[in-house]
C-alpha cells in the first residue's frame, strides 16, 4: 500500500486527483498539505501546514504537487530528498535548468518522478502510436494540434495563471505543455524547436497566444497553436503522413479516425485515474512510467526555445 499525500487542494486535486487516489486499491490518501484547514476536513485524513512537517512523517510513500508552477521544482526536489516518491502537476517546472535539477534529484536519490502529462494514458493516443507503427499512414511527416477557448482573467479561481512569476506563462504552459508532451510522446525526443508568443487580444502579464514549432527525428515536424483569445473553442489534433492522415480531434474526445477505419475509445472517466495507476505500478516495479520526469523534461525544453524565439 502506498501512503500519499496531496500538496495543495485546488481543483483538480479536488475533481480528479484525490478521488483516483482513494479509488486505486495499491493506494491511500494519508493526509493532505494546506494552509486552509477547512479544505483538508472533508477528507478526515491528516493535514499540515507546510510540506516540512508532511515530510518528517516516515509513514509517506508518495507526494502529489498541486501547487503552482513556480513550487513544482524546489517542493518536488525537497521531497525527493526526503526519499518520497514524486508525482508532480504540469508544466514540470519554471525552466529548462529547473525540470534538469528535479531529473538529477530523482536519479541521485533513487526515486520514481512522474510529471502529470495523463493524455499520455489516453487508449487512443497510445493506439494512434500503435497505428503509425504500423505504417498505416505510410511516413508522418507533420502533426498539428490546437487547443482554442477564451479566458480574459475576469472572476478566475485560477487566477494566478495570469501571474508569470507563479505560473511561468500563459497557454504555452497551461494548455500547450500537454500538447507539446503528446507529440513527444509520439514520436520521441525533439531535435529542435521554436515559437513565438504575443498579446492579440488580451493585455495581462503573460501571452494571450503561443504557437511552438518542433523537429523531430526521421523528419517529422509538429506544431503545436494555443490561444486564450478565442471564443472559438478547438481540440484538434491531426497526423499527417505519406499515405493518408490520422485524426484525433477532439483530443480529449474518444473517436479515431484513420485510412480504413474509425475507432472509439473514451478515455477514463477520472482523466487521472490511469496515471495514478500507472505511477503506483512504476514504484511497484510492476509497470513502466509513461511520464517520468526524464521524458517530461523535453517539454520544458521546448517551451524555453519557443517562449525565447525572436
Amino acid at each position: 500500500m502506498l501512503n500519499w499525500i496531496v500538496v495543495g487542494i485546488g481543483d483538480i486535486a479536488a475533481r480528479r486527483v484525490i478521488p483516483a487516489i482513494l479509488a486505486e486499491p495499491r493506494s491511500s490518501l494519508y493526509g493532505l498539505v494546506t494552509r486552509d484547514p477547512g479544505k483538508a476536513a472533508p477528507y478526515k485524513v491528516r493535514s499540515w501546514a507546510s510540506l516540512d512537517e508532511a515530510l518528517s512523517d516516515s509513514a509517506v510513500d508518495a507526494v502529489y504537487i498541486a501547487t503552482p508552477v513556480f513550487l513544482h521544482a524546489p517542493q518536488t526536489i525537497q521531497a525527493l530528498r526526503a526519499g518520497k516518491h514524486v508525482l508532480c502537476e504540469k508544466p514540470m517546472a519554471m525552466n529548462e535548468a529547473e525540470a534538469r535539477s528535479m531529473v538529477h534529484a530523482a536519479e541521485s536519490g533513487g526515486r520514481t518522478l512522474g510529471v502529470a502529462y495523463y493524455r499520455r494514458t489516453y487508449p487512443k493516443v497510445q493506439r494512434a502510436r500503435e497505428l503509425m507503427a504500423a505504417v498505416v499512414i505510410g511516413k508522418p511527416v507533420f502533426a498539428e494540434l490546437t487547443c482554442h477557448e477564451w479566458r480574459d482573467g475576469e472572476g478566475s479561481a485560477r487566477s494566478w495563471l495570469l501571474d508569470p512569476v507563479q505560473a511561468g506563462g500563459g497557454p504555452l504552459y497551461d494548455i500547450g505543455s500537454h500538447r507539446i508532451d503528446v507529440l513527444n510522446f509520439l514520436f520521441g525526443q525533439p531535435q529542435r524547436a521554436t515559437g513565438y508568443v504575443s498579446n492579440a487580444v488580451h493585455h495581462y502579464a503573460v501571452e494571450d497566444n503561443a504557437t511552438a514549432m518542433i523537429d523531430y527525428a526521421g523528419g517529422v515536424r509538429g506544431i503545436v497553436d494555443v490561444r486564450w483569445n478565442s471564443k472559438v473553442r478547438r481540440d484538434e489534433c491531426r497526423i499527417r503522413g505519406t499515405e493518408g492522415e490520422m485524426d484525433l480531434s477532439p483530443l480529449n474526445g474518444p473517436e479515431l479516425i484513420y485510412p480504413g477505419g474509425r475507432e472509439n475509445l473514451p478515455p477514463h472517466a477520472n482523466l487521472h485515474y490511469p496515471m495514478i495507476e500507472n505511477f503506483v505500478g512504476a514504484v511497484l516495479g510492476k509497470a513502466a512510467l509513461l511520464a517520468s520526469g526524464a521524458s517530461s523534461y523535453w517539454t520544458d525544453w521546448v517551451i524555453e526555445r519557443a517562449k525565447s524565439s525572436p
